[in-house]
């Protein structure tokens, strides 16, 4: 249960070491970063996690013994800098800023809504002043303020054209720039390309340096930065601190915002990464990509996104029952029911399972996709296609549940449906889905991305069809579902389950930090559990090469 700071006093420190945390959002959202940040402590890490405050304020509260600091992050860095240039040289007529944008357009409604009184006034009867003037008096005025109307219409799609035009930072100059900054600076360009980043380092400095971590276990590209830059403070001024990378994404694969986006960050990532003294990553692909992109001394450490099997007393005695899911769709036992579990966006595939439902009468969808205390949203796509389809009444659009409560709230349906189109990052790991499914023991339908597919058939444990083929899909789903116990038979692999478990995940973080910090044995309160991990050099290769993690 989260607990507010102020009511709960901080654990002694006195123990294994203290441990900072880094991640770039709100904590409350991201089961893998409040996974480690609780095993941690319960490994006798004394754990301070920061995030990201939503607003002003700093918030503060425990998962389990560790505790998250949520700071706020002033954005003054953030707008690109051609926002605040002169539009002349680019296109002359547009106005400089929005601000004078909006202005001119509401000062022309009010000239015209001005004039239209006066017109009003010189022809009402009644009470009050006859200062309207006659119509032939307005003529002029009028015919002046259409003009500048239309005048400030013309501009403002000069300004709408100029800002779509910039944002992709697309434009030959554009490109032409960003090379230049990338050919003169290197990897230090992103000084010039995403100048937003400093303004992590400087919301997150003060806070890390006060606190003297023995380790800093920075979250995926964004953090890695700023803990690479605060571990060089520390050492710099005499304290001796080692700096974890968790990378939970492939950079180079990632979708870019603007033209500037991704080599920007490509090149923070690079700069910063020779400052890790060891990583960790959610794949063994990935851990490839890592040691050869970066030239890492050793293969990082894999950390699955494995699901929670053994959640902590207070906080499972404090949550709510598990929902049961059939109950919420409104279905009994006998009706076909598919679970997918997860945002709702153009690359998760949902549509596929949303037009399948047209050849597939009898099932049923549970989309387990909203955030707690949201309203459901989304993409207009799906809602469009629901509606057009007329299998609203078979879509049910479910809440998220506690990350530990996933796998049994999800068990009754009759089969998971991972349907990912194929992007770099999708192809390279297992989901935090992927073993949620796993661990509710159901029959799986997934997308053909590599990594999963390649599982998923080695196992046996469902079917693969192509992504984005809905007769595909629904072939999968018909053979799935006429003979479960096939599928379900495959979780009976021994040590199968037990290695997809975060318990087991855990033992490869803690051997991390041990060999970080190898005086720093685990508590006798707190024995390891018979999990053997490698240094990561050593690693056991899996089938195809890769290492494996467990």
């Amino acid at each position: 249960m989260e607990l507010d700071s102020a009511a709960r006093p901080r654990m002694s420190r006195g123990t294994r070491g203290r441990v900072v945390m880094l991640v770039d959002n709100g904590v409350r959202n991201d089961s893998r970063v409040q996974k480690a940040a609780r095993s941690a402590a319960d490994a006798g890490w004394d754990v301070i996690l920061f995030g990201i405050s939503p607003d002003r304020e700093i918030h503060s509260w425990f998962i389990g013994d560790a505790e998250v600091r949520l700071v706020p992050k002033p954005g003054p860095l953030a707008p690109k800098r051609h926002d605040m240039r002169s539009p002349f040289l680019r296109s002359p007529l547009a106005y400089r800023t929005p601000q004078e944008l909006r202005y001119r357009q509401q000062q022309v409604k009010a000239w015209r809504a001005d004039l239209r009184f006066r017109a009003a006034a010189a022809r009402a009867e009644g009470p009050g002043p006859k200062a309207g003037g006659s119509p032939a008096r307005l003529l002029l005025p009028r015919a002046t303020a259409k003009f500048a109307s239309k005048w400030v219409g013309l501009r403002a799609r000069q300004t709408r054209r100029l800002k779509k035009r910039r944002a992709s930072l697309e434009a030959p100059i554009d490109r032409a720039t960003t090379i230049m900054w990338q050919k003169l600076m290197g990897d230090r360009a992103w000084r010039k390309l995403l100048p937003y980043l400093w303004d992590y380092e400087l919301a997150f400095a003060k806070h890390i340096d006060e606190l003297q971590p023995d380790l800093i276990h920075a979250h995926d590209f964004r953090m890695l930065g700023v803990g690479a830059r605060a571990a060089v403070r520390l050492r710099g001024a005499g304290h001796p601190v080692k700096l974890v990378w968790d990378a939970h994404e492939y950079v180079p694969g990632l979708h870019s915002a603007h033209g500037r986006w991704l080599p920007g960050h490509v090149a923070w990532e690079r700069e910063h990464a020779p400052y890790a003294d060891a990583a960790i990553t959610v794949s063994p692909s990935l851990a490839e990509l890592l040691k050869e992109g970066h030239h890492l001394k050793e293969l990082p450490y894999v950390v699955l996104n494995a699901p929670v099997t053994d959640p902590d007393p207070e906080e499972a005695a404090n949550a709510d029952p598990v929902p049961d899911l059939r109950a919420m769709c409104g279905v009994d036992t006998d009706t076909p029911l598919l679970a997918y579990c997860g945002g709702i966006n153009p690359v998760r595939g949902v549509e596929t399972m949303i037009e399948a439902l047209a050849l597939l009468p009898d099932v049923h969808v549970a989309l387990v996709s909203v955030p707690p205390g949201r309203p459901y949203s989304a993409t207009a796509k799906i809602e469009k296609l629901i509606e057009e389809l007329e299998v609203g009444d078979r879509v049910h659009v479910l809440p998220f549940v506690p990350h530990w409560q996933v796998p049994e709230f999800l068990s009754t349906a009759d089969a998971a449906v991972s349907p990912l189109h194929h992007l770099p990052n999708h192809e390279l790991a297992l989901s935090n889905k992927f073993f949620e499914y796993s661990q509710a023991k159901l029959p799986l339908v997934v997308s053909d991305i590599r990594t999963m597919a390649e599982m998923v058939e080695s196992t046996g444990q469902g079917e693969v069809f192509r992504a984005q083929d809905v007769q595909d899909y629904v072939r999968a789903v018909k053979a799935v579902l006429a003979d479960p116990e096939r599928y379900r038979a495959a979780y009976e692999t021994p040590g199968l389950l037990e290695k997809w478990t975060w318990e087991a995940q855990a033992e490869v973080l803690d051997e991390v930090y041990s060999r970080l910090l190898p005086d720093r044995p685990r508590p006798k309160a707190a024995p390891a559990k018979t999990v053997a991990v490698e240094p990561p050099a050593q690693q056991p290769a899996s089938e195809d090469g890769h290492a494996t993690a467990v």
